[in-house]
């Protein structure tokens, strides 16, 4: 059984990209095979994990649950778009300052998901991070650093008094 293609015209990460894509290709994919953005994680492929989180049109979606073609038309930021080695976004920092992270794969989608949340209300409370977090599985780490991490950037919280190693 074939699949038709379709146009597609969206940005990503500030790069215009128009191409053709078979009407069956999940957005995640289409990241990672067709535009070569690896960071973007397919963990179970159905949505609880949040691995995959990007965010479309600054709201936080999960792309393995979205077609390429239903992107036509918006803006896509993923991970790569989030910090550098030489300087980390907020989000990177305060997770890694509060050593919250372990593994890293769930950790793409659990930035993006925080950018999102963060650019939307710069003071989230413990409740909006905890409801931020619902949608993300991490299986390495607990996530109570993780929610002091993310209350420290929000300024709610205490910075961390773990020492750098």
């Amino acid at each position: 059984m074939s699949s038709s293609l379709h146009d597609l015209n969206v940005t990503v990460n500030g790069e215009k990209i128009f191409t053709t894509v078979p009407s069956g290709l999940r957005l995640a994919d289409f990241l990672r095979d067709e535009l070569g953005l690896t960071g973007t994680h397919i963990g179970c492929g159905e949505g609880p994990c949040g691995s995959c989180t990007v965010l479309l049109d600054g709201e936080p979606v999960r792309s393995c649950l979205m077609l390429a073609v239903q992107a036509q038309g918006c803006s896509i930021e993923t991970i790569e778009s989030v910090g550098t080695d030489a300087e980390l976004h907020p989000v990177q920092a305060a997770l890694h300052q509060h050593h919250a992270l372990q593994c890293g794969f769930c950790t793409p989608g659990l930035v993006m998901s925080a950018v999102g949340m963060f650019r939307n209300n710069p003071h989230p409370s413990r409740g909006e991070i905890a409801t931020m977090l619902q949608g993300h599985l991490c299986r390495c780490t607990g996530y109570l650093n993780i929610i002091e991490a993310m209350e420290t950037l929000a300024g709610i919280g205490e910075p961390s008094s773990k020492a750098e190693e």
